[in-house]
């Protein structure tokens, strides 16, 4: 019977894979399960299972090769696995089914299916296999494919087996290769004696473990080289190039077993066409891999004919080792592999050929063969050193030549080759120091390709990369190869010196600072002089971050070499800490300037200590030496002239410095500007202590011919430019100024007119830029100089900026003759300079000058001084900022910025003081003020810091000696205090700075004394703390500041300037700062409270002005402005301003919003406003019917609008307080009359689209809400998305419902009256009403204020009633109400219980319920009530409860699945006490619900979660109620086959007899519309077949769960047919 059952399930299984209607890309799954399906079925009857497939395959000769492929696939499988447990029988089955089906077609793709089950069985089995396939070698005819390539596959898998068999096999095999004529016969053939020849290599190479140790591979010598002479001579030469590839592939390994004379006697010819292969194929891995097989065993022979044939071989395999690599070819890495192991192999027996071969290639070719003979070379060196080591000179000299290839690759090939010769010992050979140069100028090789130069491959290296594998290579070597160190020391000390090497100075120095601490070589022979060294080192230090941080390198090679015993305590103590504050900063962080100021205080110090000056002389010699080479890098030069100076300054000899400073001027490059400025910065160093020499050659380079125009006739034949000569001349003016500034005060009075200014003036007309800079520049600091020299009123330090001007003291200048001339001269210089942020510092420099001619006599005409205020402001304020655009880019514009503005600001001081007047204020105010008010910040904060110094400066030195008026007060005032709110904080404090300066000279002019102590200007200087106290103050803060301002500012304004500056301050309004124009009107708002009484005629045109500001700006801030203004002006002028604003009419656009709010602001005008605007509310209709559809009618939409507008304000709290229960209740059905009606005709544009009924309606209840006291249920309500969910049609009752919980749980004291008012509106004819009012009663009962209250009943009454409505909304929200009571008052629920549960009875029989609406509202709202109800209060109703919602468990809504589901969760906590009653109805839902875990809707998977935990209890099982308590908590995660298991386990374990109602009931689901529920369905029906014993199984009928499943094959869903698979699959267990 068994047997019977096993082959019915497992022709199930097979039929199921056969079906021809499965669709390609879904079958290929499909009969993978049913495969798996097959082997877990053979895991468990092996010997029936194969008898079922061969009774299978029999019968089904015509059955899809695909499917029958993964049959073969299974019984191999089941074989691998229970081979040790097959029986003789079986096997001897297995074996005759395999023969047979590898005897049913002629293709080798299903011959090889069949030979796998037989190799699978001769590992074992081996005589029947064997005995079987030799049955298809019959006498004198060629078998087939299949037969063959078996036997190859079996020698491969049992090597000890059927070595000892393969004499007789190739003994019958290979008479007959001869008879092959297809390709692919050959192919299997090949196949075949490759298997064979690496069987008997395996066998042999462990015959000591082999089972038959006297079989010796001479024993198939015989047939082996007959094969061989049929491969090499026939197949090698065939057309197919398959058949070449898998005969030479089965050479290889027979090339060793073969006698060796046949091999010798082949080789001349095979080897010649095994190479012509590689041209015909490819993939040639396996070329190469055979040919380094032919080659060992012709080296292992001692072959005569292999040196004949090595060249063309060596060619041939160097052509294959340089190809590109195709990266669609998986072995193109291990053919390099088998290349290079050919070289090696070759290199044994001929090193002398094979490298005077070689070493020819490096030279020429293209890049690949010089690559690839470079990589060739190396891996020679590593893998063949004995035989390389004679060739030393060879190598060496052939090497000469690659040095100079451009090729990254080769580059890169040839660094990895000098390591290696290296380590080999190459390098200590003569003639190896130009590899080692070649090392060395790779390591500063630039990071991009030079210009013009493109790679021939991005994949190939760049030069960043050879440089990182040249400065790798050498450190390893300097550190890792000892015996290198006498060769590298001589060999790179001089190359520091070499400026080309700059980019390797780092691990140059790394390298000799680590040679000379391991080694200290002699510094003595030809090498670099110490003095070479120290300017070397120290010059390179000077820039320490450049090359990749060469400073700390350069300084450590520095100390290490030792250069004088007087230096070496000192050097030891101070170069640790220049290396210290290097390791402590960065290079952004490290100050330029000091750090190369300590380098020459180093390098003074050090001269200095030396006792023999004399070694001075030199260093200056090789200073100058380098400076010559230091072209192209100006920060490098720069510090070495610096150096030369301080050298210079140190030398004894007055002869060396003139002939240096000579040389120096001789061989400057004076087109540069870096190299001016350095030779300027050398003479002023040593002028310092040659200053007669100094001048003395910077004469004689003044009337030389450098600085000289030609004016002969020879001129024309000069290649110089027109400014070549100006360079000259900027240089010597250059260096006259850094010489005046440098010198001895006492010996510079006597030079400087004719020596220094003579010259200067002379030079002074020029258009070129650095000689107007340079000139500048000299002017700036001898002016400098002098005021320094000078006594009485000179400033004592000057610091980096040159632009404090001198007094007219005693030690000043005293008068200019030509100071007009001067002063236009800066003037052109100034306005000649770009708009854009400073480049140089001619501005600072010109500004300075001015600044020094200004205090000097005669004084300037009023057109020149106004020109020169337009200029010097004109170049500096305007400059945009150093960060900027591309002036981020640019170094040093913020320090330029900060001297050109201090430059000013000193300038306008000094012609202030010429003119010391109000008219003279006045003067330099019109000039400023368009920049105090441009919209641009920086402008602003420059403009208004210069006007604070101006006003300090003017009040410092103002003396009034008679009372007169200041009538520039309120333009200015209006200017400067409106500035104390800008964005910017120090605008804002230097905004307060210039209102007390001007105040205070208001109180001069009124006759007090400039220290005279005023209370208002005290209360000024406090609020400026809170003005600076961050970058964005509180706007609070800036309100309040200005209103104080505005205060002090109305006791101290006279009156009759009162007028002109409200109306300034109004005109302010329009500043482009925001926050500006804010301070305006809040300064005109306290300047209203102070002094408005006196304004009575001006009130219309104020109002006037402000309704135009408020049309004009849509800020609210000045809105909020204009509506204080209002109010204000309505406080002291009430009547008049009231009567002004109720003229305009209905608040329909934004200025009347802003004014109907000023009005709601005045408590006293709120409660009349308020009665108008209900009254118009409550009578009129909200809407009109038109064939369009529902639209608003005119006057209630204006009134609730007023009245957003009224409740805007915050005053117009307690009037709304007061009333807010009408008001309430009046809005409510507002919201409800609102919902989905369109806005009147008569607005049209951009009016009707911002005036939406509902949407006004929601923001008026919103605005009444927050005022009354109740923003928290504005926040409430909006944090739910109850206020959207108002103004849709479909949500409006949902949105209530959000509002009345709210309502409830916030402010519950006020519901009693609102709740009086809504009860009689559920009678309203308006369905609108009806349905907003039953919705906000309906969430009421869910909170229990309503019981606190006494509302519950009459609530109750008023739902109750609506049973029979005839809207179907309005009976869904009483059903809803009904349910609530559960929630809000549960003591409650048994007191009304009969009537809320006939209530929901009645709503689950409504007929008029198409969608079932009313059913599920009925449901969720009796789950909710049967938790505070009782059994006997339930019992009567039980079973027709939980038939009624039976069919909903698979509804297709999810909605009603899921609510009818938790209503039987909740049903069966009443069931538990008789479970007769209603055990039966949770057993028929069981399997329902387990299913329904799979359900694609999340909620309703919660929901059988639910109900599985409360039924758990019910069903008698003390584990399955565990689990379904522990696992299906609904925070934890299902795996629901796992879940599924374990249940059907324990099921079948307390209530085996449910077996056949449960899969009956699964079988019902195997026609769900869901697929997921079909797919578990079927896991189900395994799982219970799975724990299920053999009497048990006999309650299933397996004709119909087999036949069951079968059509769930068919399923269109791939996972469902696949679950299906997986159940036939478990039915073994009840056969």
């Amino acid at each position: 019977m068994v047997e019977s059952r096993v082959r019915r399930l497992a022709l199930a299984l097979l039929e199921a894979g056969a079906d021809p209607s499965l669709c390609p890309p879904e079958a290929a799954a499909l009969r993978l399960q049913l495969r798996s399906a097959l082997a877990a079925l053979g895991d468990a009857e092996p010997e029936e299972l194969l008898g079922s497939v061969a009774q299978f395959l029999q019968q089904r000769q015509e059955l899809p090769w695909p499917w029958r492929e993964q049959v073969l696939a299974a019984v191999a499988a089941v074989i691998r696995s229970r081979l040790p447990e097959l029986g003789a029988g079986a096997a001897s089955a297995a074996v005759a089914l395999a023969a047979q089906e590898m005897g049913r077609s002629k293709d080798p793709e299903r011959q090889e299916a069949a030979g796998a089950v037989l190799v699978e069985l001769g590992r074992r089995f081996l005589g029947p296999v064997l005995e079987e396939l030799l049955r298809k070698f019959p006498p004198g005819i060629l078998p087939p494919p299949g037969p063959i390539r078996t036997l190859a596959d079996l020698a491969a898998a049992n090597v000890f087996g059927m070595v000892p068999f393969l004499s007789s096999i190739l003994a019958t095999l290979v008479p007959l290769l001869g008879t092959a004529r297809t390709d692919s016969m050959k192919c299997t053939l090949c196949y075949a004696l490759q298997r064979f020849g690496e069987s008997i290599q395996e066998y042999v190479a462990g015959r000591a473990e082999a089972p038959d140790p006297t079989v010796r591979s001479d024993a198939f010598g015989l047939e082996l080289g007959a094969a061989f002479d049929i491969l090499s001579h026939g197949w090698m030469q065939a057309r197919d190039g398959k058949v070449r590839l898998a005969a030479l592939e089965a050479l290889g390994p027979l090339s060793s077993l073969i006698p060796g004379e046949q091999l010798e006697e082949q080789l001349p010819k095979l080897l010649p066409t095994v190479l012509g292969l590689y041209r015909k194929h490819p993939e040639p891995f396996p070329i190469s891999k055979s040919l380094c097989q032919l080659l060992e065993a012709s080296v292992a022979l001692g072959s005569r004919s292999l040196e004949a044939q090595l060249e063309p071989l060596l060619a041939a395999l160097l052509a294959q080792l340089v190809a590109p690599a195709d990266p669609n070819v998986p072995t193109s890495s291990k053919n390099q592999a088998e290349l290079l192991r050919c070289f090696s192999v070759l290199a044994a027996p001929f090193p002398a050929r094979l490298l005077a071969w070689l070493l020819p290639r490096l030279e020429s070719g293209s890049e690949r063969h010089r690559h690839g003979a470079l990589r060739l070379l190396r891996h020679l060196l590593n893998s063949a050193p004995s035989q390389m080591e004679m060739q030393k000179v060879s190598i060496l000299s052939a090497l000469k030549v690659p040095l100079q290839d451009p090729s990254n690759k080769v580059k890169c090939a040839l660094v990895q080759l000098i390591s290696a010769l290296a380590h080999h010992g190459f390098l200590e050979q003569p003639g190896a120091e130009a590899l080692l140069e070649f090392l060395v100028e790779q390591c500063a090789l630039p990071a991009e390709p030079p210009a013009g130069i493109p790679e021939e491959n991005p994949e190939d290296p760049t030069s960043a990369d050879v440089r990182s594998v040249s400065v790798s290579t050498l450190l390893l070597l300097s550190s890792t190869v000892p015996r290198l160190g006498h060769v590298l020391w001589p060999f790179l000390l001089p190359l520091l010196l070499r400026p080309r090497l700059r980019p390797a100075l780092v691990p140059l120095c790394r390298s000799l600072a680590g040679l000379a601490q391991r080694h200290r070589p002699d510094q003595h022979g030809n090498l670099p002089s110490p003095q070479a060294l120290t300017v070397r080192l120290l010059a390179v230090s000077s820039q320490p971050w450049s090359c990749g941080g060469r400073g700390a390198p350069a300084l450590r090679l520095l100390r290490e070499l030792r250069i004088l015993p007087e230096l070496e305590k000192s050097w030891d103590a101070e170069i640790p800490k220049l290396l210290r504050l290097l390791e402590e900063n960065t290079e952004d962080s490290l100050d330029q300037q000091e750090w190369e100021e300590k380098l020459l205080q180093f390098l003074r110090e050090s001269l200095s200590s030396i006792p023999d000056k004399s070694w001075i002389c030199p260093l200056v010699s090789e200073t100058f030496r380098q400076l010559r080479d230091a072209d192209g890098f100006p920060a490098e030069k720069n510090f070495l002239y610096r150096y030369m100076g301080t050298a210079l300054g140190l030398c004894p000899g007055k002869e060396q410095v003139r002939k240096q400073l000579q040389e120096l001027l001789e061989n400057a490059r004076y087109q540069e500007e870096t190299e001016r400025e350095g030779l300027a910065s050398c003479f002023g160093i040593c002028a310092r202590n040659h200053l007669e020499e100094t001048l003395e050659k910077l004469e004689e380079f003044e009337k030389s011919d450098v600085c000289r125009k030609s004016q002969g006739l020879f001129s024309i034949f000069k290649d110089r430019s027109d400014s070549e000569p100006e360079q000259p001349r900027a240089a010597l003016v250059l260096c006259l100024g850094r010489v005046a500034a440098a010198a001895p005060p006492e010996l510079l009075r006597s030079r400087l007119e004719p020596r220094i200014l003579g010259c200067l003036l002379q030079l002074g007309r020029s258009k070129d830029p650095a000689l107007k800079l340079s000139l500048a520049r000299s002017i700036s600091m001898v002016g400098r100089a002098l005021a320094q020299g000078g006594s009485g009123n000179f400033p004592g330090n000057f610091g980096n900026y040159p632009g404090n001007y001198p007094g007219n003291g005693p030690g000043g200048s005293g008068s200019v003759a030509h100071k007009a001339e001067l002063v236009a001269l800066m003037v052109e210089f100034l306005r000649a300079e770009p708009p854009e942020a400073p480049r140089t510092r001619l501005r600072q420099h010109a500004l300075s000058a001015c600044a020094h001619l200004v205090a000097l006599e005669p004084a300037l005409s009023d057109s020149e001084r106004s020109e020169l205020l337009d200029a010097a402001l004109g170049s500096v304020l305007p400059l945009p900022p150093p960060e900027s655009g591309k002036n981020r880019e640019q170094p040093g514009a913020q320090e330029l910025l900060q001297e050109a503005l201090a430059a000013l600001t000193e300038l306008l001081q000094g012609i202030l003081r010429s003119r010391l007047s109000p008219s003279g204020l006045q003067e330099i105010f019109a000039h400023l003020g368009p920049w105090i008010r441009s919209p641009r910040e920086p402008e602003r904060e420059r403009g208004l810091g210069i006007g604070k110094s101006l006003l300090e400066f003017f009040l410092e030195n103002l003396d009034v000696r008679a009372v007169t008026p200041f009538p520039a007060l309120p333009a200015l005032l209006a200017l400067l205090a409106p500035r104390c709110s800008d964005g910017i904080p120090e605008i804002r404090s230097r905004s307060l700075d210039c209102v007390r300066a001007l105040l205070r000279i208001q109180l001069c002019f009124q006759g007090f004394s400039r220290d005279h102590r005023d209370e208002l200007l005290e209360e000024l200087q406090e609020l400026k703390a809170g003005l600076e106290n961050s970058q964005f103050p509180d706007f609070s803060v800036l309100f309040q500041t200005c209103s104080r301002l505005g205060a002090v500012l109305g006791r101290r304004i006279p009156p009759e300037q009162l007028p002109g500056l409200l109306l300034a301050l109004l005109e302010a309004w329009t500043d482009p700062e925001r926050n500006c124009s804010r301070a305006a009107a809040a300064i005109g708002n306290a300047l209203i409270r102070e002094r408005g009484e006196i304004l009575h005629e001006q009130v219309p045109e104020l109002l006037q002005a402000l309704h135009a500001r408020v049309a004009l700006h849509a800020e609210p801030q000045l809105q909020r402005a204009a509506q204080r203004a209002v109010q204000l002006l309505a406080l002291r002028l009430p009547r008049r301003t009231v009567g002004c604003l109720l003229a305009r009419g209905l608040p329909l656009d934004s200025p009347g919003c802003c004014l109907w709010r000023a009005l709601g602001s005045e408590p006293a005008l709120t409660p009349l406003v308020l009665e108008q605007l209900l009254e118009r509310l409550s009578r009129e209709i909200p809407f009109q019917e038109s064939p369009a559809g529902r639209v608003a009618t005119t006057l209630p939409l204006a009134a609730t609008r007023a009245l957003a507008e009224l409740a805007a304000a915050p005053e117009a709290a307690a009037a709304l307080q007061e009333r807010f229960p009408e008001l309430f209740q009046v809005l409510l059905l507002r919201l409800g009359g609102s919902v989905g009606i369109r806005p009147p005709k008569s607005l049209r544009g951009r009016d009707r689209n911002q005036l939406q009924p509902g949407s006004c309606a929601v923001q008026t209840m919103k605005a009444v809400l927050a005022r009354a006291g109740n923003d928290d249920v504005v926040r409430d309500v909006g944090s739910a998305g109850g206020w959207e969910l108002m103004e849709i049609p479909e949500r409006h009752h949902d949105g209530i419902a959000l509002l009345a919980g709210a309502m409830a749980r916030l402010c519950g004291p006020r519901l009693p009256p609102i709740v009086r008012s809504l009860i009689p509106v559920l009678g309203s004819a308006l369905e609108c009403q009806r349905v907003t009012s039953s919705a906000f009663l309906a969430e009421l009962l869910s909170h229990k204020v309503v019981n606190d209250l006494v509302l519950l009943e009459p609530i109750l009454e008023a739902l109750t009633a609506l049973e029979k409505d005839s809207c179907l909304l309005v009976r869904v929200l009483a059903l809803r109400g009904l349910g609530n009571v559960a929630s809000g008052s549960p003591e409650k629920i048994r007191r009304h219980g009969a009537q809320l549960l006939a209530s929901m009875l009645q709503g689950m029989d409504d007929k008029d319920d198409p969608n079932n609406l009313l059913a599920l509202e009925a449901m969720s709202s009796l789950s909710k009530i049967l938790d505070h109800l009782e059994e006997r209060d339930v019992q009567s109703m039980l079973l027709h409860i939980a038939i009624r919602i039976r069919p909903f468990f698979d509804s297709e809504h999810a909605a009603l699945r899921h609510s009818s589901i938790v209503l039987f969760g909740n049903l069966s906590h009443f069931g538990r006490a008789d479970s007769e009653v209603f055990s039966e109805q949770i057993l028929n839902g069981l399997v329902t619900l387990l299913l329904h875990l799979q359900d694609p809707q999340p909620d309703v998977v919660k929901a059988c979660k639910f109900a599985l935990r409360m039924c758990g209890p019910s069903l008698g099982c003390e584990e399955l109620r565990e689990m379904f308590g522990n696992h299906l908590r609904e925070e934890r995660g299902l795996h629901y086959g796992e879940f599924l298991n374990d249940v059907c386990k324990f099921l079948m374990r307390s209530r085996p007899a449910l077996l056949g109602r449960l899969i009956s009931t699964n079988l019902f689901y195997f026609k769900s519309p869901w697929r997921e529920l079909r797919a578990a369905a079927a896991m189900s029906v395994g799982f219970l077949v799975l724990h299920v014993d053999e009497e048990q199984g006999q309650q299933v009928d397996l004709d119909q769960l087999i036949s069951a499943l079968q059509l769930l094959l068919k399923d269109p869903a791939p996972d469902v047919r696949i679950k299906a698979a997986e159940t036939l699959g478990r039915l073994v267990r009840i056969l």
